[in-house]
């Protein structure tokens, strides 16, 4: 009886351990997604994180001006929404479950939630400008405490 049980939960262990054999999300559970994806406008984020790295390339190196739409198609086809949405829906779907997806949909629907999706990336802009205002001006110090000289 005990082998038994042992043998229960290791097939058990296998079977949660192997995505391919895990149900891949209920038809509600992903449509749960997919108004999640919409509420937190993931599709324009995704498309702007794609233009985002285009202009931070080409800032780093400006003969890529040139070759602009080249360097797009290519990030768009990897990196962009039709190439990674359907991985990040079955990621959301591993994630989170049904209930949990329709509670934050419950919030991102209402003005608060909205507000959190247009500002909170600016906050996240401005804390990371604050970051490197902050280690910049005592820059010295760290050289200071790993020994190099200014």
């Amino acid at each position: 009886m005990k082998i038994r049980h042992l043998l229960n939960g290791m097939l058990l262990a296998a079977i949660l351990a192997c995505p391919n054999l895990q149900a891949a999300g209920t038809a509600s559970q992903r449509q749960a997604v997919e108004t999640l994806f919409k509420l937190t406008q993931m599709e324009k984020k995704i498309n702007e994180s794609v233009q985002s790295v285009v202009q931070m390339q080409i800032r780093q190196d400006p003969g890529l001006a040139a070759k602009k739409d080249v360097l797009t198609a290519f990030l768009e086809k990897y990196i962009g929404w039709n190439a990674i949405r359907d991985e990040l829906e079955e990621m959301y779907l591993k994630t989170f479950t049904e209930k949990e997806l329709k509670a934050m949909n419950d919030f991102y629907i209402t003005p608060t939630g909205q507000k959190v999706i247009t500002i909170v990336p600016q906050l996240v802009r401005q804390r990371n400008k604050l970051a490197m205002q902050r280690l910049q001006a005592h820059i010295g110090e760290l050289r200071t405490i790993l020994g190099e000289k200014k």
